[in-house]
C-alpha cells in the first residue's frame, strides 16, 4: 500500500518539473505521423490534464509532513532512550538513594527477551534503591531521569550493561554475550524516600 506522504511527494515533484520537458521525455517518434499525431495529441492532453488535476488536488490538500519519530535523549554516560508513555505534569522524579518500583522487559539486540518482571514465576515489579548494584548501571542512569508514570525504551551500551563478561554459564553458554548492547522497556510505577 502506498502511503499518502509518498503520493504527495511524488505529485509535488511532478508539479515542479517543467510540463514541456515532461512531455518531451515521453514523446513518440514514428514514420506514421498522421496516426501518431492523434495519439501523441491524446497522450499530451492526458498528461496536461493529469498535471493540472494534480495541481488542483494539491492546492486543496495540505502536504503532510513525514511524521516525526519520538525524541531521543542521551544520558551523561551514553544510554539512549525515547519516551513511549508521557508522565503526568506533576509526576515525582526519583533522586539518588530513593526507592523505586519499576516494570521492565530486557531484550537482546535481535529482539529476544532475556528477562522481564512479568515473566512466569516472578513478581510484577522490581523494587530497588537508585544508585544501588541491584540493576545494571545503564538502568540506574535512565530511571534516575524518569518521572513516575513514564515509560521509556532504552538502548544500553555494553559498558553500562554486562560489559566484556556478559552473562555466561560455566560451560561457556551465554544468556547475554560479552559486549552485548541491550534494549529495555522500563515503566516507573512509584518512587519513595527510603525509610530512616
Amino acid at each position: 500500500m502506498i502511503k499518502k506522504q509518498t503520493v504527495y511527494a511524488w505529485l509535488a515533484t511532478l508539479l515542479l518539473c517543467n510540463i514541456s520537458s515532461f512531455s518531451d521525455a515521453f514523446s513518440f517518434s514514428s514514420s506514421r505521423s498522421t496516426d501518431m499525431t492523434m495519439k501523441l495529441g491524446d497522450a499530451t492532453s492526458r498528461r496536461t490534464f493529469f498535471v493540472s488535476s494534480a495541481a488542483a488536488a494539491l492546492s486543496t490538500v495540505p502536504l503532510v509532513a513525514k511524521a516525526a519519530g519520538p525524541e531521543i535523549f542521551t544520558t551523561q554516560n551514553g544510554v539512549k532512550y525515547a519516551t513511549i508513555k508521557q508522565p503526568s505534569a506533576k509526576a515525582a522524579i526519583p533522586r539518588q538513594g530513593d526507592l523505586v518500583v519499576v516494570e521492565y522487559t530486557g531484550y537482546l539486540s535481535n529482539g529476544q527477551i532475556f528477562d522481564a518482571t512479568h515473566a512466569e514465576g516472578k513478581k510484577k515489579e522490581l523494587l530497588f534503591k537508585i544508585g544501588s548494584a541491584a540493576v545494571i548501571p545503564g538502568l540506574n542512569e535512565v530511571i534516575s531521569e524518569m518521572a513516575v508514570g513514564q515509560k521509556v525504551q532504552a538502548i544500553v551500551p555494553p559498558q553500562l550493561a554486562f560489559g566484556d563478561e556478559g552473562v555466561c554459564l560455566e560451560n561457556g553458554e551465554c544468556l547475554i554475550k560479552p559486549g552485548a548492547t541491550l534494549v529495555y522497556d522500563v515503566f516507573l510505577r512509584k518512587t519513595s524516600i527510603p525509610p530512616p
